[in-house]
């Protein structure tokens, strides 16, 4: 699920020191540290290697010192995968909030571009205002809109810059924005400019894993993967968003949500989300515990799995079980 970074020994070595000032007690009290292995073309790194998965407030100030450290020695930006749900995004938040610095999200979307993310001239604006003699228009920086990228990179404080998402943009994204986050600095054709960062920014990008990204770009981010919540991890998660909720139901409850996930076939796995929205309405329908540890034939379905299942495809599928169920246990001898 990961790529890595190809390091050369001056800045293998700059990492060690960085792994060797870690504590290894509270490292291992909050996170777990996934060692990678050597490729047969060098060394490579991870971002597991220094970034903790749990993000527990010690296990964040680890993380956030490691990635400050790796942003001024390395200068790379930080790639995070995972499945929806798992805190990617809020990452980048709780990591603003360490630094206290300011959050400048970029939410990409199937239609962006990555010029805008720099900056877009509004001709047509121009050109309205030039029929009505605005005074503007002598002035053609007035027509240009920065983008976020232009935004991180005048911050006179370092920013945190967040990436949302990149992977629902086109194949050539990425790959669009390859120099400009490598020299931190683009140019303005419009105002014949060059914009430059005042300080480097930390980069975070995120991807749901929609569709692989180019190994160009790949080759210059340092790469960290959140593994979905375990159950104990998992039910944390579901006493902060519902304090004192029935601890008896949310065991039940998680005991049918990760069966139905690890369901062959599955086309989309519920997440965090999910879960907590199927929660929501166990409470208010008034949901027993016995209802949910009923194992019938008939109701292999979960109950209000409209929370959960959310295609056709899975809804058929887990009906395709219970008929194969029902007809199984019909047989003579069953």
């Amino acid at each position: 699920l990961g790529s890595a970074v190809g390091l050369d020994p001056w800045h293998l070595g700059r990492l060690a020191d960085l792994v060797a000032r870690v504590d290894p007690v509270r490292v291992s009290d909050h996170a777990s540290f996934a060692r990678a292995p050597r490729s047969p073309g060098g060394p490579v790194v991870h971002g597991s290697d220094l970034l903790p998965t749990a993000f527990t407030p010690a296990a964040l100030a680890i993380m956030a010192s490691n990635v400050q450290q790796v942003q001024e020695r390395l200068q790379r930006p930080l790639l995070v995968k995972g499945e929806p749900g798992t805190g990617k995004t809020m990452l980048a938040e709780q990591l603003a909030e360490s630094f206290g610095a300011k959050l400048i999200t970029w939410h990409i979307k199937s239609t962006t571009k990555a010029h805008q993310g720099l900056y877009e001239y509004d001709a047509v604006t121009r050109l309205r205002d030039s029929q009505l003699g605005d005074p503007r228009v002598a002035d053609i920086a007035n027509y240009i809109k920065k983008g976020k990228l232009w935004e991180a990179f005048d911050a006179p404080v370092r920013p945190v810059l967040l990436i949302d998402e990149i992977d629902k943009a086109d194949i050539e994204f990425p790959n669009d924005l390859l120099q400009e986050l490598d020299r931190m600095e683009f140019y303005v054709h419009e105002t014949d400019q060059t914009i430059r960062a005042a300080v480097r920014p930390i980069v975070v990008i995120t991807s749901n894993n929609e569709k692989e990204l180019p190994d160009a770009f790949l080759r210059r981010c340092f790469f960290h993967y959140i593994r979905f919540p375990d159950p104990d991890t998992m039910a944390q998660i579901v006493e902060a968003h519902y304090p004192g909720i029935q601890n008896r139901l949310v065991a039940e409850a998680l005991k049918v949500f990760y069966e139905l996930r690890e369901t062959p076939g599955l086309k989309k796995k519920p997440s965090t989300s999910e879960l907590l929205d199927w929660l929501k309405l166990l409470l208010v329908e008034e949901i027993d515990i016995e209802t949910l540890r009923e194992r019938n034939p008939n109701k292999l379905i979960p109950p209000l799995h409209g929370a959960l299942l959310k295609t056709e495809q899975d809804v058929h599928l887990f009906e395709r079980l219970a008929f194969l169920t029902r007809r199984d246990g019909n047989r003579p001898g069953q």
